[in-house]
Order: C-alpha cells, then structure tokens, then sequence
C-alpha cells in the first residue's frame, strides 16, 4: 500500500501483467516448435475458417512483438492502476474486458464492411509481386492482436475521471 493507501499494484492489473508477459514467453517458446500461438489465440476475421469464437478473448492477450507488449503493459500499469484502487477489483476487470471484446467486435466490424465493398465478389487476392491468394487463405491472414483496445478504454476512464491530471510524455514533457 502507498501513503494515500491505495495498493501500489492492485491485484487485477497485477494478474493481467502476469498472463500478457507469461503468454508473450510462451509465444516466443513454442514458435521454436512450429506453435503459432499468435494464429491459434489471436483474433481471426469471423468468415476465416480459422475463426473461432472465444479469439474474442485470447486475443487481447497476444503481441506481435516486444515493444508491442511493452507499451500496452505500461499504459496497463500507468492508467490501471489508478483507476483499479478507486473502482475495485469488479468493476475494473469487468470494464477492462468489456473494452477490450468491444475493440474486436468494432475490428470485425470494420473487416466486415472491407470484405463487403472490396473482397466478397473475388475467388482470390492479388497480393503484388505476382502472389495470387485464394481468398479463404487470405481471410485467415487477417489476424488481430494486442491490448490494444482495452488500453484505450482504460485511456478513456482515466481520461474523464481525471480530466487536469498532467501526464508526462517519455518522463520529460507534460
């Protein structure tokens, strides 16, 4: 606990650190073994045969790469934290998945919209250099990652509850 009594890294954000860095090792691990943990739990277009509806969770705990992972789990931790103590463990988790599975509804809408107006009426997909993709491949190709929209919701909260709060960017400018 700090001064003020709040926790210094409250149990939710604690655990979500832990499962983001635990999967981000176990990616890299099981790739060495031709594992794609990033395809098998990252979040597919719902018309790819390789959509499978609980991505809409796993999906949120997958990074592309290292800064990627980084800079989630610092806003995770920067704004998390704050808003954990004065909501609670609940609430917190409760809005922090709400976030973050409406982030990929909003993707899949979005690929959807994309897949109507550009891709439906195609058998394939010219991918330049003269690649020619059959589309059902090419709709597994569309694969979402990150926290990304979870973050941003936490962003969000912050955000109203804390409107004057001065944030510095890179430590040095406010």
């Amino acid at each position: 606990y700090s001064p003020t009594g709040f926790r210094v890294l409250p149990p939710v954000v604690k655990h979500l650190l832990i499962i983001n860095v635990l999967l981000f090792l176990a990616m890299i691990t099981l790739k060495r073994f031709n594992i794609d943990l990033n395809d098998m739990l990252g979040l597919h277009f719902f018309k790819a045969s390789d959509f499978r509806p609980y991505q809409l969770i796993t999906y949120m705990f997958m990074h592309g790469n290292f800064e990627h992972l980084f800079f989630n789990m610092f806003a995770l931790w920067m704004f998390g934290n704050t808003i954990e103590n004065i909501w609670g463990a609940k609430r917190f988790l409760l809005f922090y998945m709400v976030c973050g599975i409406g982030a990929g509804l909003c993707q899949e809408a979005v690929q959807y919209i994309q897949y109507v107006t550009t891709l439906a009426d195609y058998a394939n997909v010219n991918m330049g250099g003269g690649q020619v993709v059959p589309m059902a491949a090419y709709l597994n190709m569309m694969n979402t990652v990150g926290a990304s929209g979870a973050v941003y919701g936490l962003l969000l909260a912050f955000g109203i509850l804390f409107p004057n709060a001065m944030i510095y960017l890179y430590f040095l400018f406010p």
